[in-house]
Parts: structure tokens; C-alpha cells; sequence
């Protein structure tokens, strides 16, 4: 006895059990049921379908990852800062160095001294001076340590070292040191002499 399917009004005959391996051909009009009389023919096209538009990202989330990506542009952009061995060793036989050292920037000394070199930044360049403030809390241990074999300061004294441009300690004051005092300690160095008479620079 064969079965029956029912689709539309449509009749078709189940057809018998093809056997295993077998190929079997299927036309497409046969997987289409007919239309009924009088039913229009419907069109479908991926065209008529509507499309979903993308999610435009939370402002948080947008400006988030643009906070993110200032932080990892100025970080990756910034450059590492010296300690002050290296700053030192740098200026080797290009510039003089006067330390001028404190256990505050408030220290009563160390103000001073910054107020005596204020008006006389034209006779510092004309001498390749480079001022360095220190501030002992500051230091790191390496460079505490450097700071008191290098120079001979102790903290938490005040105290200004003048080092020429080899590298080695030319004046050592616990005292804010004049400005004419200064100049003419270095103006008496011969490599000083040397640059006077090349006109590098004119003494006091």
C-alpha cells in the first residue's frame, strides 16, 4: 500500500525506497508545489531584505580608547629622564657644572644662591656653566651615593661644587658662592684661557 502526501492541493506518490548508493536526480519543479488558480507568484530577493546597520560604539567606550591611545602615544613618545650621574658624565668636556645642593628648595642657602646666579645668565652661558639644583629627598640611592664620592657633599648640608669640564671639583663652598667669586675661579682654568684666546668668550 503506498502513502500519500498532501501540499496545496497538490497529490504526489511517495516513490519506493531507492537503494543504498544510489543517485538519485530530482527535478526543481517537482520541489515547487503549483500554484493555485487565481494565486499570484510571489518574488523574493536579498535586495528586499532589510539590512542591519552597525552599532554605532557608546560615547564612554569611544572616548575611553582614545584616552588609551593618548596615554600609550605620549608614554611610548616620552623620553626617559637622566639621573644625575648621567647628566654629570654627559656634560663631560662640553660644559662646566655648578651643583648647588639642599634638603629643600625652601633652604635658606639654596635660595640664595639661586638668586645670586638669576642676574648673571649671560657670564654663565660665556662660561659653558650648567646650574644643577639637588634636592637630597629626590635623590635616588645611586645617585646619593655618586653625588657624596663624586663631589664629597653630605647631606642634608647645603652645599655648591663647581666642576670643570674634565669632570673633576674645581670649588667646593657649604656657602652660597658670589658670582664674582665663581667667574674667577674658572676664568683662572687653563682650558678657560684656551677659549679666551680663541674668543670663545670674554672674562669679567
Amino acid at each position: 500500500m503506498q502513502s500519500t502526501a498532501f501540499s496545496r492541493g497538490a497529490i504526489r506518490r511517495r516513490a519506493a525506497p531507492e537503494p543504498h548508493g544510489a543517485t538519485r536526480r530530482v527535478a526543481l519543479s517537482t520541489l515547487v508545489p503549483p500554484l493555485e488558480p487565481g494565486c499570484a507568484a510571489e518574488t523574493f530577493s536579498y535586495a528586499s531584505m532589510p539590512v542591519a546597520k552597525p552599532l554605532a560604539p557608546a560615547p564612554f567606550f569611544a572616548l575611553a580608547l582614545l584616552g588609551l591611545g593618548l596615554l600609550l602615544g605620549l608614554t611610548a613618545r616620552a623620553p626617559k629622564a637622566r639621573t644625575l650621574e648621567q647628566t654629570v658624565r654627559a656634560s663631560r668636556w662640553k660644559k662646566r657644572v655648578l651643583l648647588i645642593a639642599a634638603p629643600a628648595a625652601d633652604q635658606a642657602d639654596f635660595r640664595a644662591q639661586k638668586q645670586l646666579l638669576a642676574s648673571s645668565k649671560a657670564e654663565l652661558a660665556a662660561r659653558d656653566l650648567l646650574v644643577i639644583e639637588v634636592l637630597y629627598p629626590q635623590l635616588s640611592a645611586a645617585d646619593r651615593q655618586f653625588l657624596t664620592q663624586k663631589t664629597g657633599i653630605q647631606p642634608p648640608r647645603f652645599a655648591a661644587v663647581l666642576l670643570g669640564k674634565d669632570g673633576g671639583v674645581k670649588m667646593r663652598s657649604a656657602h652660597p658662592i658670589a658670582p664674582a667669586a665663581l667667574f674667577r675661579t674658572i676664568d683662572q682654568m687653563p682650558m678657560r684661557r684656551q677659549e679666551m684666546r680663541r674668543g670663545a668668550g670674554e672674562p669679567e
